[in-house]
């Protein structure tokens, strides 16, 4: 279980950590802290320090009912960071956070080496083939029902799990065709699904393994853990480190996160566990 990032080979037979980037105004936790310069790298080193083995730069909320920004906006926001990120820090490796191939083909020319795709490439018809020109380029494709827009006004499955794991193989096909060799595949926590959904998904996670292929867990103060406790994001640290340790009990690959010093604790404690 490896993928290949800027000539290195990250074996993920160890659960990995991504650590979390926002720099946007408006994300549901942590919007407009990590929006300058200075604060994006201070971060960045934290996580590094802390155990992250990724960092995941996005320029654009993708909370419910977000709004859409430009290509152009999107540019201004990550760019710049990214080639600061490269400059200080020249062993992170980075990943773009966007459903869009303009900004994947840009963000990876400026130092990039991940393309993580909510959308798993259904927002933009020309994402995989741009990915695959990249060479050597790992690809994330999340699942999500609709767009950030309209994701949770009424999202309704016959079977989640069924049809997951239907669009997962499809996707995988669809890359693979695309020229895109490493594929890690993130089940969407929180994006067109409902509560139920959520907790569905991660009671049956084991599920979505596809043999070769990694999976990414996105569920770090996510509203399913909030709404739940009915208590606000900026609490539900320990909820997260819950859920993660669930995932990571089924397999989980790569947990990404906004705090990634718990992260690497649970990690910590899942692998003496294993190995006892």
């Amino acid at each position: 279980m490896n993928i290949s990032c800027k000539g290195k080979l990250i074996d993920l037979t160890t659960p990995k950590i991504m650590g979390i980037l926002n720099l946007t105004p408006d994300s549901f936790y942590d919007g407009g802290v990590f929006n300058k310069t200075d604060r994006a790298l201070a971060q960045t080193e934290k996580m590094l320090l802390e155990g992250a083995t990724f960092i995941d730069v996005g320029g654009a909320s993708s909370k419910p009912g977000a709004v859409e920004i430009s290509i152009d906006e999107e540019l201004a926001r990550v760019l710049p960071i990214i080639e600061e990120i490269q400059k200080r820090f020249p062993e992170a490796i980075i990943s773009i956070d966007t459903y869009r191939s303009v900004v994947a083909q840009q963000a990876v020319a400026t130092g990039a080496a991940i393309v993580n795709d909510i959308s798993g490439g259904n927002l933009d018809a020309k994402m995989l083939g741009t990915v695959g020109a990249l060479g050597g380029v790992p690809y994330i494709a999340m699942h999500m029902q609709g767009k950030p827009q309209n994701m949770q006004d009424n999202p309704s499955y016959d079977n989640v799990l069924v049809e997951m794991r239907s669009f997962f193989a499809a996707k995988i096909d669809e890359a693979h065709k695309a020229g895109i060799h490493d594929i890690i595949i993130d089940p969407g926590f929180g994006f067109g699904k409902t509560l139920d959904h959520n907790y569905s998904l991660l009671k049956n996670l084991s599920s979505m393994q596809m043999e070769g292929i990694p999976m990414l867990i996105g569920l770090s103060r996510k509203s399913m853990i909030h709404k739940q406790l009915e208590i606000e994001a900026a609490d539900a640290l320990n909820g997260t480190t819950v859920l993660n340790t669930i995932a990571l009990q089924q397999g989980t690959q790569i947990l990404r996160v906004h705090d990634v010093k718990e992260a690497q604790q649970a990690i910590h404690l899942i692998e003496k566990l294993t190995y006892a």
